[in-house]
């Protein structure tokens, strides 16, 4: 099996690449997740670095985190795993652009939402479908409200749809849409931030994200307990991801 992820450097050693590269899903699970941050682990002393562009191979940006990790047994350690590497894109001190094609889901839809700044194709689809399996998504409760508004978020958490690119674009969950969205977070770069002293750009953004990234993480600790303490002791969660994997509609007890 190929490496999960992709890494290499552009822009004349200033362009962080990363890629998910196991299409066309791209799902999240451990693997993936343990290769992304030690791709950033392995990057994080390069003091030339202005930016990171994070994108996917295949037809999606992914489906999601993995369903059989949320399992009771397993889902402790992904989740713990999948937090810690979206608090550390997020204490990144250089912007990260991520771009979207196709479905962004679940686990990549927050993901995504731990970048900077997102650009999108015409046809790209993004939720937060976990309440249809029963559960929910402790990430998302965290980030959504502080990109796009606590209304904006609870209408995305609370019904799991999803929203094609130009919805996403007029509640601010994306900054463009594209036919060739990776061209466009490039030109962003070229344009705004190659020219800048890495330097003064690293100052900027710890300036921008002074005690966001705190709040997020007391929240996400909360959520996160939330979520492995009182919902994955009820009987409906664990329906929900059964009947998943199972291809059956849930049964429902409301408990």
């Amino acid at each position: 099996m190929t490496d999960p992820v992709g890494s290499w450097i552009e822009e004349n050693g200033t362009l962080l690449r990363l890629r998910l590269a196991r299409p066309k899903a791209n799902i999240l699970d451990s693997e993936m997740i343990r290769a992304i941050s030690e791709e950033l682990e392995k990057h994080s002393g390069n003091p030339k670095l202005r930016g990171l562009l994070l994108d996917a191979e295949g037809p999606h940006f992914s489906f999601g985190a993995s369903v059989e990790e949320h399992l009771p047994e397993q889902c402790e350690a992904m989740l713990h795993d999948f937090h810690q590497l979206l608090l550390k894109m997020l204490g990144l001190p250089y912007p990260v652009l991520v771009v979207i094609r196709g479905q962004c889901l679940g686990g990549g839809l927050e993901l995504a939402c731990a970048g900077s700044q997102l650009y999108a194709a015409p046809d790209a689809q993004m939720g937060q479908p976990e309440i249809m399996l029963g559960v929910i998504a402790p990430a998302a409760s965290c980030l959504l409200p502080w990109r796009i508004g606590q209304s904006n978020a609870e209408d995305l958490l609370f019904s799991g749809r999803s929203v094609g690119a130009d919805e996403a674009l007029r509640i601010g969950l994306l900054n463009q849409v594209d036919e060739d969205p990776e061209k466009a977070a490039r030109v962003y770069f070229q344009k705004h931030l190659a020219s800048k002293s890495a330097s003064s750009l690293r100052h900027a953004v710890l300036a921008a994200r002074k005690g966001v990234i705190g709040n997020l993480k007391r929240k996400l600790s909360a959520v996160e307990e939330l979520y492995l303490e009182q919902l994955m002791k009820t009987g409906d969660a664990v329906e929900g991801l059964q009947s998943f994997l199972e291809k059956r509609p849930p049964k429902w007890e409301d408990c």
